[in-house]
């Protein structure tokens, strides 16, 4: 089994990437292999309505200028998906915005790829706006109909400079908590 995780933080080892590292690490502790994608300042474009990925049906997005199409192949190869996001303006990057955008219609156009996959959002803030980003990821799973293991609270660290969500002993504990469902899911599905 493996779950593949998509940092969609620009800063590629701040807090979004860290609290990722926190559930990947509980899912390697129960025997899951794990990814860390960087998706953030990576160059990705928002869809752009031409719908080719519902002629063509071949799994890709008929923008190929920007990795989108490699992180597609990432998503079909793993049983678990996390998408990780700061909050910005109370919402997920524009990158992770465009990433389920894409990703979202080709999954749709060809089948719903996605479905019964486990999915599960990261979301880390400085003061507000958490829980629009955790929506806005949540949405993407669920018109794709995959299913959300869930934690002792919403999946969301508190921290500004790169470091500062280490010092969240909540959210640290709710990453951690996650990690484990998510892999006792896995296991549950797979079995």
């Amino acid at each position: 089994m493996k779950v593949v995780a998509f940092n969609g933080s620009p800063r590629k080892d701040g807090n979004t990437a860290q609290s990722l590292q926190v559930v990947l690490a509980e899912l390697r502790d129960n025997n899951i292999e794990t990814e860390l994608v960087h998706i953030g300042a990576q160059g990705l474009k928002g869809c752009i309505a031409c719908y080719k990925c519902m002629e063509r049906k071949d799994g890709a997005c008929a923008i190929t200028s920007d990795p989108l199409n490699e992180y597609i192949q990432k998503m079909r190869d793993a049983d678990g998906i996390i998408i990780g996001s700061p909050v910005y303006f109370s919402n997920v990057t524009a990158d992770v915005k465009a990433f389920i955008d894409r990703a979202g219609l080709v999954a749709r156009a060809n089948g719903n790829m996605l479905q019964k996959k486990v999915g599960a959002p990261v979301v880390v803030m400085r003061r507000a706006g958490a829980t629009f980003a955790f929506a806005a990821i949540n949405f993407f799973f669920l018109i794709q109909q995959m299913i959300i293991p869930g934690s002792d609270y919403w999946n969301v660290g508190i921290g500004r400079a790169p470091g500062e969500v280490q010092k969240d002993e909540e959210g640290i504990t709710t990453f951690k908590t996650l990690g484990r469902n998510m892999a006792w899911l896995l296991h549950k599905i797979k079995a």
